[in-house]
């Protein structure tokens, strides 16, 4: 499958600025340039209604957040709460590097948005990230009502590392009998736990993430020993086997991370649209529209995107 010509543009001036492996890099090297990259494919800030810093008490001290309002609620009205973890692969990324990605999800989703500053590895290898953001996900649900947001509307979701927080907090809220979630919304979520699957290497090279930069990332995030069977890492899969050919990506680990996963298919045309799913501000493919209807007790929906 060729690849969009917008995307292609982006891969060819990756491909140009010559940036070493993360592992030739410094933390302090890759954390900056992860900002610089979001500074150079999203430099228009979109205006957002207001925000706040915020501090979430957390098992290791205070979590940094920052909340995002699209408008004043009117009298009597309460708006959506949905919670936001960035992705970075467990390494890279704060509250800076997805802010215009969390004010188009505050603005297009007219609803309130809080973005969560988790604890990073190595400093802080796993379950840390997990834990702060299962603390996060606890808050809000006991705060709605000081955000001005209704606690029959709070949702979850993240992009790649923060895919994977996502639906770990989800189970972690299924298996404890709350909070209730009413969305989970994983962008190409981190979720395998191993990386075992065809796409890893049809894919290890070539566009923007490559395999090598996901093995470090791993080396940093599990101090070098994965603790595959363990759902707080990622939902355990049976072996690859030969009655098992078919597992390409991550959708067989979505399905059992506890929630009901929609694949999302491509569709038909590229609409004339921005992503609100990226920090890339480009003309999207693919992107949707999407009414969840009320999901069954206990299981949230999950809504995965992908190409």
């Amino acid at each position: 499958m060729p690849v969009d010509a917008d995307i292609q543009k982006i891969l060819d001036l990756i491909k140009q600025a010559g940036r070493p492996p993360y592992r030739e890099q410094t933390l302090a090297e890759a954390r900056a340039g992860y900002q610089v990259m979001v500074n150079l494919m999203d430099p228009n800030e979109e205006p957002i209604h207001r925000t706040q810093e915020r501090a979430i008490p957390g098992p290791a001290g205070e979590i940094p957040a920052r909340v995002y309002w699209p408008r004043e609620a009117e009298a009597g009205e309460t708006l959506g709460v949905f919670i936001y973890l960035h992705g970075g692969g467990f390494v890279i990324g704060d509250l800076d590097t997805h802010d215009p990605l969390c004010r188009r999800l505050c603005n297009r989703g007219d609803c309130i948005v809080v973005s969560v500053d988790y604890r990073l590895a190595p400093e802080h290898p796993f379950p840390a990230s997990g834990e702060d953001c299962i603390a996060a996900m606890n808050w809000c649900a006991a705060n709605t009502a000081v955000l001005g947001g209704d606690a029959n509307r709070l949702a979850i979701g993240g992009d790649s590392a923060g895919g994977n927080l996502s639906a770990v907090c989800a189970r972690a809220a299924r298996d404890a009998g709350g909070p209730d979630l009413r969305l989970q919304l994983l962008i190409y979520p981190a979720l395998a736990p191993r990386r075992d699957s065809e796409s890893h290497s049809a894919f290890g090279e070539g566009y923007v993430l490559t395999r090598d930069n996901i093995e470090w990332f791993m080396e940093q995030y599990t101090g070098g020993s994965e603790p595959v069977n363990d759902p707080h890492f990622a939902p355990p899969l049976p072996p690859i086997t030969a009655a098992r050919p078919e597992r390409k990506s991550s959708l067989p680990a979505m399905i059992l991370c506890g929630t009901r996963a929609w694949p999302m298919p491509r569709p038909s045309q590229t609409p004339e649209c921005q992503q609100t799913w990226s920090t890339m501000k480009a003309r999207c493919m693919p992107s949707y529209s999407i009414t969840v209807p009320p999901p069954p007790a206990g299981r949230p929906w999950n809504i995965a995107v992908r190409f």
